[in-house]
């Protein structure tokens, strides 16, 4: 799977379409072959270096963006391959998606010992079990109709699973039903034939599991 130049956050359209162009010719076979062809300065080359566009140029992520804030002529020192994590942080900050592995993935043995169970478990769920769920808060909504209830989806590497927030855990926990990026759900299961949702009775705020990472949910309330 690619990602398009269209996602990648302070590209410039006019740098996006020079590489198109660029490319429609022939392969870039270097970062200042690239800079050259497409017209490019030290900003558009550090956005693709940041969000990992060149690291088939320039072998991997730290070595792009060293080549794209020095001068394109100097030598690139020997750089070590960044971490999966500060490559998953990257593509976040950049594109607010990974094509990766998912962030819960790295994070689901700390998830595990708090007894957190990702969305493909609690599918397995009966109706009524008590359960308890993580996950990247990825939407918030709030229908006119649904008297004060709020729906948030949660995201882990597993799936999306659908949250139901009545008024009294609002009122209770408003803090975390708004703020949090990384949602940890205590409540009860139920299901309806292939309807099924958790009910919410606590939350917590497990955004600090996040460190530096910055999500993004969509938020319609």
């Amino acid at each position: 799977m690619r990602l398009g130049l269209s996602v990648l956050r302070g590209m410039r359209d006019g740098a996006a379409q020079r590489i198109e162009l660029a490319r429609a010719v022939r392969p870039f076979d270097s970062v200042v072959d690239l800079a050259r062809c497409a017209e490019l300065d030290r900003h558009d080359l550090k956005v693709l270096a940041d969000a990992n566009a060149l690291a088939a140029l320039a072998g991997n992520r730290r070595k792009a963006l060293w080549q794209a804030v020095a001068a394109i002529h100097d030598s690139t020192p020997a750089l070590g391959h960044p971490s999966e994590p500060e490559d998953i942080v990257a593509d976040y900050r950049l594109a607010g998606l990974t094509l990766g592995r998912h962030l819960l993935q790295l994070l689901r043995p700390r998830l595990a010992a708090q007894r957190l169970m990702p969305a493909n478990v609690l599918h397995t769920y009966r109706n009524g079990q008590l359960a308890r769920r993580c996950g990247i808060v990825t939407v918030r909504q709030q229908p006119a109709t649904a008297k004060g209830v709020i729906f948030i989806t949660i995201e882990d590497e597993t799936g999306n699973v659908n949250v139901i927030l009545r008024p009294d855990v609002l009122r209770a926990q408003r803090r975390e039903v708004i703020g949090v990026s990384l949602l940890g759900v205590y409540g009860v299961w139920q299901r309806d034939g292939a309807v099924h949702h958790l009910v919410a009775q606590r939350l917590i705020d497990l955004s600090g599991f996040l460190g530096t990472l910055s999500t993004a949910s969509r938020n319609f309330c």
